[in-house]
């Protein structure tokens, strides 16, 4: 009685289930843990499976010879997201395959790597360089937080949140009444030289490869 996971184009790596055959839920985690990968790479033939798992994407569109930040990726999901494994699914995608999810975010070929998240509602763009700064502490897990609280919806609609930093003695807007500081414009002033924001994020793209509703899956009830 024995049961491994032999990783795939792989034949001497085989690595052993250590535990019980008898207790369940230890054979089934470490048959998820083995056998499917932290991030995935998604395409045409996977995307209405994936979307099926109801999770948003945290998903890496990159040129298909670029395989230094897809590892880059992987290593970075590995060592810093670990705990957002059953909230979000970390994906990679060919940018160039995936040419229209691009296009409602603005990019193009020539911008890949880009970072997204997809919530099925609407896709966020990562507001930091994903080549210098994909690596960097806390940046990746702050933008999963920030889609958990709503913070990225609520932005996108309404600005920046207003910070509760005091000003500084002696500056402009230190002896300002609350109503009368302009730290903070609403988006509906128009102001010369200021370009225009968004009202809305994108909507989601993947979320149109989802499975029909009408469609039979034991992943719901059906009456």
């Amino acid at each position: 009685d024995r049961v491994v996971y032999r990783a795939p184009q792989t034949s001497h790596q085989d690595v052993a289930y250590i535990g019980s055959l008898t207790d369940f839920d230890g054979l089934l985690r470490w048959a998820q843990q083995s056998c499917v990968p932290l991030v995935r790479e998604i395409t045409f033939d996977n995307a209405e499976e994936l979307t099926e798992e109801g999770l948003p994407f945290l998903i890496l569109f990159h040129h298909p010879d670029d395989k230094d930040i897809t590892q880059r990726f992987a290593t970075v999901v590995q060592q810093q997201l670990m705990s957002e494994k059953s909230s979000v699914n970390f994906l990679t995608a060919d940018g160039l395959k995936f040419k229209h999810p691009l296009h409602h975010l603005g990019k193009s070929e020539n911008d890949l790597p880009v970072l997204a998240i997809d919530s099925f509602r609407h896709m966020y763009l990562f507001p930091h360089n994903v080549k210098t700064d994909l690596e960097t502490p806390g940046l990746l897990s702050q933008f999963i937080a920030d889609l958990h609280s709503g913070k990225l919806h609520r932005e996108f609609h309404h600005g920046p949140d207003p910070t509760t930093t005091p000003p500084a003695p002696g500056s402009d807007n230190a002896d300002q009444k609350p109503e009368e500081k302009t730290d903070h414009i609403p988006h509906d002033v128009n102001q010369d030289n200021a370009p225009k924001q968004p009202t809305s994020p994108p909507e989601s793209t993947f979320r149109k490869l989802a499975p029909s509703r009408n469609r039979y899956t034991i992943l719901r009830d059906e009456l």
